[in-house]
């Protein structure tokens, strides 16, 4: 097989996996690396972190911090402020991706993008995860009601006020659960911090 057949035969398997592989799953795919870095120096992909690749002719990402996350780490939980800027409930630019990684887990080296990291555990780490498909990739975050409360929590390390704003919000929408708020609060061990703020709200 010539080089140019060498080059199409890759980038169809690119398009037949998503458009999007790891270094680790191109070379499984018969990729050579010689033929991976010609497709990046050629334009023809993009380099989205280290080892991480992308056709270049697919449509722009709608949020790749988040894709480049749950790519590189898939068992991560995107949470705090990145979590409530996902859902609506905040007005802050988190400049940094919040993440939650199960307690004892070891700290992930990434180069981009920046990461804030938290450990969690128990039923902390495990309730309230959703999975929301973001540019064709499964992205795990932490749903409204358990982020409200997971802000409650560390709202020495964020200000009070974003999780005063995430409570507002939240109870503006039309999805609104009391229980569902309680019972993560619960889980947080905050429950007697935010019950005066969230009944001068109903």
């Amino acid at each position: 097989m010539n080089s140019l057949s060498l080059l199409q035969s890759a980038l169809n398997l690119f398009r037949q996996h998503g458009g999007t592989l790891h270094t680790r799953e191109a070379l499984r795919l018969g990729i050579h690396p010689r033929t991976l870095y010609a497709l990046r120096d050629s334009g023809a992909l993009q380099q989205l972190s280290r080892g991480l690749y992308r056709l270049a002719d697919l449509p722009p990402l709608a949020n790749p911090d988040f894709v480049i996350v749950a790519r590189k780490l898939p068992q991560a939980v995107v949470c705090l402020v990145s979590a409530l800027a996902f859902h609506d409930l905040t007005t802050q630019a988190p400049h940094m991706v919040n993440v939650a990684l199960r307690s004892g887990s070891s700290r992930p080296t990434l180069d981009y993008p920046p990461l804030r990291l938290f450990w969690f555990s128990g039923l902390a780490w495990s309730e309230g995860v959703e999975v929301h498909r973001i540019d064709d990739t499964p992205v795990r975050l932490y749903g409204p009601a358990k982020s409200v409360a997971d802000c409650f929590k560390y709202r020495h390390k964020l200000g009070l006020d974003i999780a005063l704003e995430a409570m507002r919000l939240y109870r503006r929408r039309r999805d609104f659960q009391v229980d569902t708020l309680l019972q993560c609060a619960c889980i947080c061990r905050v429950e007697k911090v935010m019950r005066p703020y969230l009944e001068a709200l109903l």
